[in-house]
């Protein structure tokens, strides 16, 4: 938006999350708290966005610049409130003539659509100051929005206002939008002659009406779009309602989601049209699904990419890639560095890690393979296992297009089989297969006839042999 800038508040400690992390920091669908403010605030083509930082400041300003690159970082100094935050982010703004949007950096609900209306109505109205207000049940901890028949009078914060000033309903969102040259004047006359001993922006807005200039309040009829956190019961309860509207958002889009109350979406996932999700499915991170792939029930993928037609049922998934008509699972464990080929399988109870398992390859139950290559067309025998690690280093197994393995086999890498090769059951392969060979360690099986008569006495099962006799 022409002539605006964007300052984002992030200074504040936190105290009432009771963390070791930053605030702004904990997450909620995916995203860092400061992540969904700073990413609706550079969505809106703003001249520049600053964002004001404070306590555990490296920390912060690491993760703006890794993620935020466009974002400019103010710190802020000894001097608390958010009227002094602000200051130091105008110092970042020195020449800069519009309006100043000022966001928190815990109130990630907040979308581009209710700024850019914000801002509409600051300009149209022809106001030198415009903020959000809303109506709580629960108002306790906000500041009250005062008014005189309808005209905005003022903010009076919770621990400066009066008993009958706490009855008042309209709170303060803490959303902004300033002339800037009148908000640079203001803030040189604020001080912090109040209860908290802090420099709060909202008296800016007293001292503009007391100078005649024209102030308005825009109410919001969705408390959520504008809900602060400040402590975990917060956190959870936004994340919530978040995932809830990213579900309904999904619905819309043509996805059927059979069970929304035990379903959660990361707002950085991607759904196509005609996925079904079945309860209990978690999805995170970068992860997309094809068209007409189903998941679930009691699945979380993070940063897996699933094809169409995919089948996903009862799995843990990481950093994967499932091809168009695949199946996996139940009870599958899909670490990073797996590739699922084109009607591949991963069955039961199967665990891979760095395994490219090739087009209409199956692995179908009880193995573990890693570090490995299965060739296209390929079976593995039950309860196989790829013993890739040799104390020191990792190493590769190779089996070949359209090879079988028996059951039980263990394969010793580094090992190669070829094309078209098998592996007799309960082998240990530490040898090269030539393909179309057929790999076995045979060994003469001996029966001692009588033993368990002899060696366990008196047991049920040397009863039951007896009685076989």
């Amino acid at each position: 938006m022409s002539n605006l800038a964007v300052i984002v508040l992030a200074a504040g400690e936190g105290t009432r999350m009771k963390s070791a992390t930053p605030k702004v920091l904990h997450r909620i669908s995916g995203l860092e708290l400061l992540g969904h403010v700073l990413s609706t605030a550079s969505s809106i083509s703003a001249h520049k966005v600053v964002a004001v930082l404070r306590h555990e400041r490296e920390r912060l300003e690491n993760y703006v610049s890794a993620f935020y690159p466009n974002v400019q970082t103010a710190i802020q100094d000894e001097i608390p409130g958010t009227g002094r935050a602000v200051e130091a982010a105008l110092e970042l703004l020195e020449g800069f003539s519009g309006d100043v949007a000022v966001l928190s950096g815990d109130v990630p609900l907040l979308d581009v659509e209710s700024i850019a209306t914000l801002v509409e109505i600051h300009r149209e109205q022809g106001n030198q100051a415009t903020l959000v207000s809303t109506v709580l049940d629960n108002p306790h901890g906000y500041g009250r929005i005062v008014r005189d028949r309808g005209e905005l009078l003022g903010i009076v914060e919770q621990k400066d206002a009066t008993p009958e000033q706490h009855q008042i309903a309209e709170v303060n969102a803490g959303v902004y939008v300033f002339d800037a040259e009148l908000l640079r004047q203001s803030l040189q006359q604020v001080g912090t002659n109040n209860s908290q001993g802090e420099k709060y922006l909202t008296d800016v807005v007293g001292l503009l009406i007391q100078g005649g200039h024209k102030v308005s309040a825009h109410q919001i009829t969705d408390p959520w779009l504008v809900a602060g956190i400040n402590d975990r019961v917060q956190l959870s309860e936004v994340e919530a309602e978040l995932n809830s509207r990213i579900i309904r958002a999904w619905q819309m889009a043509g996805v059927t989601i059979k069970e929304p109350a035990s379903t959660w979406i990361d707002v950085t996932v991607s759904l196509a049209k005609d996925v079904t999700l079945l309860p209990g499915t978690r999805l995170h991170g970068f992860t997309a699904v094809g068209e007409g792939s189903v998941i679930g029930p009691d699945t979380s993928l993070t940063d897996v990419e699933v094809g169409e037609n995919v089948r996903i049922n009862r799995a843990d998934a990481t950093s994967a890639k499932i091809h168009d008509g695949a199946n996996v699972g139940p009870f599958a464990f899909i670490r990073p560095g797996t590739e699922l080929g084109a009607d591949g399988k991963i069955g039961a109870f199967v665990e891979t890690k760095n395994a490219q398992i090739g087009p209409g390859a199956k692995v179908p139950h009880l193995s573990y393979v890693g570090d490995a290559s299965i060739g296209e067309g390929a079976n593995i025998g039950a309860g196989t296992i790829f013993a890739n690690y040799d104390g020191v280093n990792k190493h590769r197994t190779e089996i070949g297009k359209q090879a079988r393995t028996g059951s039980g086999n263990v394969f010793v890498a580094p090992v190669k089989v070829g094309d078209g090769a098998y592996t007799a059951a309960g082998s240990t392969i530490r040898r090269d297969v030539e393909s179309g060979a057929l790999a076995l360690n045979p060994s003469a099986q001996k029966n001692l006839a009588g033993w368990v008569i002899q060696n366990r006495p008196g047991s049920k099962s040397a009863q039951a042999a007896t009685d076989t006799e």
